[in-house]
């Protein structure tokens, strides 16, 4: 497939001066990405996660041309972000979720007119645009209020609309979901799904809520220290994290600890008991089992925490 983003040993360096004494300061060097490569091809929605300071927002700056790479090269649909922001521009759409890209004492509506002029949008691509964006976000009730009285998810959502606007074939999400209820994330991540599956556009999504990633993303890359860790699925991240589900099994009484092959005792609540066995196995057999030695009531799968992944993941390469 072709590649739409394309890094190749990218590194950004940022000078930092700390005091040394009361009159000296020593210069030294952070390396907030380091040497990393990938593609991503047209139409792909790709996870970018990491713990704070792992190099994900430095990362989205370079390719939208806000910070010029320290090394390496770095193409955005065949275009260098540095040397051609105002080019790139009309091809991307960004969203920050802490920060706005909507005029803060303007109708929404009003914001939106502005965005039109700016990227000079025709009448008519503009209208549909809007028209779609109104009514999967549930902007309406909202376009003739100033963005100072929205609310942070109201704001959000007005914030994906106006980034979407000129049709851009790349979107970059910092943060989208934050700070939204449980109902402003499921439109959101509704309207982003069929964003994707219906126009093919292209979206890069760096988050925190990994609930994110698990219902939007097929691939997902994961930074730490400025480096690529893993680059795969979400089975793949769980292997490589040494991933667990959980068997969650009541049985008609109260039990010592159950021990079956392929399972490990995790805890034991009266007459409730939790069972870890790995995330690439089959429950089926460990299910067979306990059903043939032990009355039981009720059994439910728990599938693994992505958040237990990676911070599992961060402490075998920090024990290394």
């Amino acid at each position: 497939m072709e590649a739409l983003i394309r890094l190749e040993r990218v590194e950004k360096v940022f000078q930092v001066r700390r005091k040394a004494g009361r009159l000296r300061s020593v210069r030294s060097e952070v390396r907030a990405v380091d040497g990393i490569s990938f593609d991503i091809a047209r139409g792909e929605m790709v996870g970018y996660i990491g713990p704070n300071g792992a190099g994900k927002s430095t990362t989205i700056k370079m390719l939208t041309g806000i910070l010029v790479p320290s090394g390496g090269r770095l193409r955005v649909a065949g275009i260098d972000p540095a040397r051609e922001r105002t080019r790139l521009a009309r091809r991307i759409g960004v969203v920050f979720g802490q920060r706005t890209t909507l005029w803060w004492d303007l109708p929404l509506r009003d914001s939106y007119e502005l965005v039109r002029r700016m990227y000079r949008i025709p009448d008519d691509r503009y209208a549909r645009n809007l028209a779609r964006c109104v009514e999967l976000l549930d902007l309406g009730a909202l376009l003739d209020a100033p963005v100072r009285q929205l609310s942070l998810g109201q704001r959000m959502r007005g914030d994906i609309a106006a980034a979407l606007l000129h049709d851009p074939e790349v979107l970059y999400l910092d943060e989208p979901t934050i700070g939204l209820d449980v109902v402003s994330k499921a439109k959101v991540r509704g309207f982003l799904r069929d964003l994707n599956t219906e126009r093919g556009t292209t979206v890069l999504l760096t988050t925190h809520d990994l609930t994110d990633i698990e219902q939007l993303c097929t691939r997902v890359m994961v930074i730490d220290h400025g480096r690529l860790v893993h680059d795969g699925d979400l089975g793949g991240l769980h292997a490589v994290g040494d991933s667990e589900r959980t068997l969650v099994v009541d049985f008609e009484r109260e039990l010592p600890p159950v021990r079956i092959a392929g399972a490990r005792p995790v805890k034991v609540e009266g007459p409730r008991q939790w069972l870890a066995f790995p995330a690439s196995a089959s429950a089926a057999p460990l299910v067979a089992e306990l059903t043939a030695r032990y009355p039981l009531v009720d059994l439910s799968v728990r599938e693994p925490v992505i958040e237990d992944v990676i911070a599992r993941m961060y402490a075998d390469r920090a024990a290394l």
